[in-house]
């Protein structure tokens, strides 16, 4: 493929992955301004924990937030994050989203405190840390690893002090958030060793018994 074509097919997974990025933040600051508005009291609809009617607030948890501070507090590092795996493309970033918030969402139903609703995507920007933290690994590919020390850097105290249990925040859905950005890039980055092929007249050597 030629450079050029190469280049414009790159910028135009970046432009759809971006475009997926936007979408879901623009999601959850609607359903805020809707919560809001309405007085509807929407978090409800969060995690529950073991409550098998709350299973569906896995998927409706990260767009659900308690007021505009913890919507603004988790929409930059979304952004930012979201932006960097988005070079992938739009199916690279709804397949990452998919697994952590499955991931996130299960631990924290799982293990979360009784009559407690967890609510945010704060998991969500836990597992994109994890993503490209973990990434370059599986890949073996340099930029990716040095984009994931940036992201260590950046981002490490953070990442830590929110692991630690604290009344008010949910640590099950950042530490399941991570578990499964890390289990996102395995899947979706790890690099599989090609079959060797066999030469010319060989044959498989017979199975020990």
């Amino acid at each position: 493929m030629p450079m050029d074509d190469e280049r414009a097919r790159r910028g135009s997974d970046w432009q759809s992955g971006l475009i997926v990025v936007g979408v879901m933040a623009a999601i959850m600051w609607i359903v805020e301004i809707f919560d809001q508005i309405s007085g509807d009291d929407l978090d409800r609809y969060g995690i529950q924990p073991r409550d098998v009617d709350s299973l569906p607030g896995i998927v409706a948890a990260p767009f659900l937030h308690a007021g505009f501070d913890h919507l603004i507090g988790n929409t930059i590092p979304f952004l930012i994050l979201g932006a960097i795996i988005a070079l992938g493309g739009a199916t690279r970033v709804l397949l990452t989203t998919a697994i952590i918030i499955l991931v996130a969402g299960v631990g924290t139903w799982l293990i979360g405190p009784t009559h407690s609703v967890h609510v945010g995507a704060s998991g969500v920007v836990f597992g994109y840390a994890g993503y490209v933290i973990a990434r370059g690994v599986f890949s073996r590919s340099l930029l990716e690893l040095a984009i994931g020390a940036l992201v260590v850097v950046l981002y490490s105290s953070t990442l830590l002090s929110a692991l630690v249990p604290t009344q008010g925040i949910s640590w099950q859905s950042h530490l399941f958030g991570g578990i499964g950005g890390v289990l996102a890039a395995w899947m979706l980055d790890r690099r599989r060793e090609p079959d060797l092929p066999l030469s010319a007249g060989s044959r498989p050597a017979a199975p020990t018994r």
